[in-house]
C-alpha cells in the first residue's frame, strides 16, 4: 500500500469480522460463551471490534490477564501452567476465574483466592492434534491433572473445570467423540460444577464445518451437567483475517532461483519453522513460475516455502504471506536485530491505519 514500508501484519476487520459473526452465531444457538485466547493472538488495536462479539479472555500468564483487563473487559480466565506467589497476588486483583494447573498449586494457593471462582485444568488423556509439539495428552504431558483420585479430593474447592484437549481441531465427529468421553468419564465432577471449558484448538470457523451439530452438541452436554460451556477460540477467532506484507530485496540463485523478502519465518511466522509446516502466498497467485520465498536472517533454514506463481519475482515486488494473524505477533522477535513488521489495520470502513511501527529504540532498550 501506498506510504506504508514493509515488512507489516495488514489485518483486516471485514475479514476478521467473518469469524467473529460466526463466533456468535454459536453462542447464540448454543448458549456456550467464548473467550479469546490471548496466547494466539493480543493485539488490541482491534479488541473495541472483537469485545462485541466475545465475552471476555483466557490468559496464560499474569500479563495477560492484566492486558484482557485493561483493554478488553468482561470476563478474565487467569490460567497459567505454573503460577508464581506474586502472579497470584496480582491476579486475584483482576481476574473472574482462576485456573491452576495441578493440584499442588491449588492447594498451595487456595487461601490466597478464597472467595474466587476456581478451576482445574484436567487432562483427559485423549487429545486431537497434527504435532505431538503441541499435543496436550502426550506423553509425560505436564498440562493438566490425570489422577482421579486427586481430583476428588479437591472437587469441592472448585467451580468448574477445564479440559483444553485440541488443536487445529476441524473433525467434528472426533470433537463430538471426546466430549461423550468426557461426560462419561468425568459426570460425577460436572454434575457438582458451575462451569466447564472445552478450551480451545476447535477449528468450527472453517468452511463447512457442521455448525448446526457443534452447537447441539455443546447445548446438550451443558444441560445434562446443567453447565455453563466455555470455549478459548485462538485460531478460529482470526483465521485468514491478516497478511505479512513483504518486499523482495533480491533474487538470487543456487540451481533454483530464490527470492529473499524483508522479513524472517524465524523472527516474524515462528510457528511454521517450529512446525515445519509452509505458508500460503496471498499475492502474487499462483501460476508457472516456481521459485523459493525465503527470509533475510542468517539461519540458513529461514525459508517461507517453494512455490509456482503467476509471475517472476523480481527486486521491489511485494509478496504477501497468508493467514499472518495467530502465533505472529505474540512470538515475533529481535532476531539478527530486524526491524519488526509494523502492526496495520483496515477498518470495517475500508481506511487503512497504520497503528504501531517498531524502530532501532525498540530493539535496544528491548534488550538492556
Amino acid at each position: 500500500m501506498k506510504n506504508l514500508t514493509t515488512p507489516y501484519y495488514l489485518i483486516d476487520e471485514n475479514k476478521l469480522l467473518r469469524n467473529l459473526k460466526i463466533i456468535q452465531q454459536v453462542r447464540e444457538r448454543s448458549g456456550a460463551r467464548s473467550v479469546l485466547a490471548l496466547k494466539c493472538f493480543s493485539t488490541w488495536c482491534v479488541f473495541d471490534l472483537m469485545h462485541e462479539f466475545l465475552d471476555g479472555t483466557t490468559s496464560s500468564s499474569l500479563f495477560e490477564a492484566r492486558l484482557g483487563r485493561e483493554e478488553f473487559g468482561k470476563e478474565v480466565h487467569a490460567y497459567s501452567v505454573a503460577f508464581s506467589k506474586g502472579d497470584i497476588e496480582a491476579v486475584r486483583e483482576i481476574a473472574d476465574k482462576v485456573i491452576f494447573n495441578s493440584v499442588s498449586q491449588l492447594t498451595r494457593y487456595q487461601d490466597a483466592v478464597a472467595g474466587m471462582k476456581l478451576g482445574l485444568r484436567v487432562n483427559p488423556g485423549i487429545s486431537y492434534s497434527h504435532f505431538d509439539l503441541a499435543d496436550p495428552a502426550r506423553k509425560y504431558s505436564r498440562l493438566g491433572v490425570t489422577d482421579t483420585t486427586e481430583l476428588a479430593r479437591v472437587a469441592p474447592l472448585l467451580s468448574g473445570l477445564m479440559f483444553h484437549f485440541n488443536c487445529e481441531n476441524d473433525d467434528f465427529e472426533n470433537l463430538s467423540n471426546a466430549i461423550d468421553h468426557i461426560g462419561r468419564h468425568y459426570g460425577v465432577f460436572l454434575h457438582n460444577m458451575e462451569w466447564v471449558s472445552l478450551g480451545g484448538g476447535l477449528f468450527f470457523t472453517k468452511d463447512g464445518y457442521p455448525l448446526d451439530r457443534f452447537c447441539e452438541k455443546l447445548q446438550r452436554f451443558a444441560e445434562t451437567f446443567g453447565v455453563q460451556v466455555y470455549l478459548e477460540p485462538g485460531e478460529a477467532t482470526i483465521t485468514d483475517s491478516a497478511e505479512l506484507v513483504t518486499t523482495v530485496l533480491d533474487v538470487v540463485h543456487n540451481e533454483t532461483d530464490i527470492a529473499i523478502v524483508d522479513a524472517s519465518v524465524e523472527a516474524h511466522m515462528l510457528d511454521h519453522l517450529i512446525y515445519h509446516t509452509t505458508p500460503r502466498i496471498a499475492a502474487p497467485g499462483a501460476g508457472p513460475h516456481r521459485i523459493t520465498i525465503a527470509g533475510r536472517t542468517c539461519l540458513a533454514g529461514d525459508v517461507f516455502g517453494e512455490y509456482a506463481l503467476n509471475t517472476r519475482l523480481e527486486v521491489g515486488d511485494e509478496v504477501r504471506i497468508a493467514d499472518a494473524a495467530g502465533y505472529t505477533m505474540v512470538k515475533k522477535t529481535w532476531f539478527n536485530g530486524l526491524p519488526m513488521p509494523s502492526i496495520v489495520v483496515r477498518r470495517r470502513d475500508g481506511s487503512v491505519e497504520l497503528v504501531r511501527q517498531f524502530d532501532y529504540q525498540d530493539f535496544k532498550h528491548d534488550l538492556s
